[in-house]
């Protein structure tokens, strides 16, 4: 900040105490949450998990992106796999509780970020199996792959997205904007709490984050020509209506769907921007102390391959200017600081995020049309876990309950 000062005071320096010691994530930060199914261990359980964590902590495997630490994994994950396709026929309701505790498991193996060929082949095998325990779902996630019509600057030419749908036609659809960790195998509770309120879900990857996504990383506008392809597809389809269309991005996704609230906002009813970066958490200042906060692992390695730089210094030198929705340099970036009018937005985060910074919420105020804020009190990245009982009565008032 330009005075040094940040909301999040002391902790902004603070040395939370787990980096570099899988012992510590796991007593300090993550044992809690995998106990109680939450946030990354949702649709797991807690003993497919114990036994890794015993064998990584007792080999000290504190890498995240070492063979080592995925492979830790895998001899779970693929047996929970095995189990599921061999009750699919015989027990229904088994298979798919096994085919998500699956899912779960692949999901923590290729954890933090799809950085090495092992956890490409990972994702791999965790798309497979979601997609097979989908199948046995009353109403399934399936995979369509669409064409990316507006591909340019070295683009690649097709968007796989998933799709859930409540039966009949006309639904409301939701775009649904995954994160740099969370991929579109991570929704199953997203998903289901939209069926209940008669909406379908279209759920895309972000730039730089899986090898599914066709948009050039290093291209700070290939965002606008990813979500125009998207939106002209939803257009196309008689079964969505593209009258009551929304948009929520998680996290790293929710730069992307404040973005979208302004280049795209004639095509939208509102957008949530739940836990988003817009430009401080890319500035130097901030990324010289990501390492120290709440996330698992550092994130030096994850945005550095996600923004397509050579080094954490080449991209604390850059990014910034490169990037930022308030004040990169480049034509057509700083959507918002160039005071674009946007469709109705909402922001949500915990005043002590200590991934993507609060202020960087609060600046969009300072921009163009008026802005619905609400941040949670003494809580963290993303405002868990009172978050999403702030999220779905606004989108529920913003596109009406189906």
């Amino acid at each position: 900040m330009a005075n040094g000062t940040w909301i999040l005071g002391d902790l902004f320096t603070k040395d939370y105490g787990h980096a570099g010691s899988i012992k510590n994530l796991w007593d300090l930060r993550w044992q809690f949450p995998c106990r109680r199914g939450m946030y990354p261990f949702h649709d797991g359980k807690y003993e497919d998990f114990e036994p890794i964590f015993d064998h990584l902590i007792a080999n000290s495997i504190n890498n995240p992106y070492s063979d080592a630490y995925t492979n830790a994994f895998l001899p779970t994950a693929q047996c929970l796999g095995k189990q599921a396709e061999d009750a699919e026929t015989k027990d229904k309701e088994k298979a798919k509780a096994l085919y998500l505790r699956a899912n779960a498991v692949y999901r923590l193996a290729r954890f933090p970020y799809i950085g090495t060929l092992l956890k490409e082949r990972v994702f791999e095998e965790q798309k497979e199996a979601y997609l097979r325990g989908a199948k046995l779902w009353d109403i399934p996630i399936t995979e369509t792959v669409i064409a990316h019509k507006h591909a340019a600057n070295g683009d690649g030419a097709q968007i796989p997205l998933y799709i859930r749908k409540p039966a009949g036609t006309g639904p409301f659809p939701v775009l649904l904007i995954t994160g740099l960790d969370g991929h579109r195998p991570d929704n199953t509770e997203r998903t289901d709490e939209f069926l209940k309120r008669g909406w379908a879900s279209v759920i895309c990857d972000i730039p730089g984050t899986t090898v599914d996504c066709p948009a050039n990383r290093r291209d700070p506008l290939a965002p606008d020509r990813l979500f125009s392809s998207i939106l002209d597809w939803v257009k196309e389809r008689e079964d969505f209506n593209e009258g009551n269309l929304v948009a929520w991005g998680l996290s790293a996704g929710g730069y992307y769907a404040i973005r979208l609230a302004h280049t795209h906002r004639e095509s939208l009813r509102g957008v949530v921007g739940h836990g988003a970066g817009t430009h401080h958490y890319i500035g130097r200042e901030w990324l010289s102390q990501i390492s120290k906060h709440e996330y698992p692992f550092g994130l030096e390695r994850a945005y550095v391959s996600k923004y397509g730089y050579t080094s954490f210094e080449e991209m604390m030198e850059r990014c910034q200017d490169e990037f930022s929705l308030v004040g990169a340099k480049g034509a057509g970036v700083a959507v918002v600081g160039e005071g674009l009018p946007s469709c109705r937005m909402l922001l949500v985060n915990g005043m002590l995020d200590g991934c993507m910074p609060v202020e960087d919420s609060m600046l969009l105020a300072e921009y163009g049309s008026k802005k619905e804020m609400r941040f949670v009190r003494g809580r963290a990245h993303m405002g868990y876990p009172e978050a999403n009982g702030i999220v779905y009565p606004w989108l529920e008032g913003v596109m009406g309950r189906g």
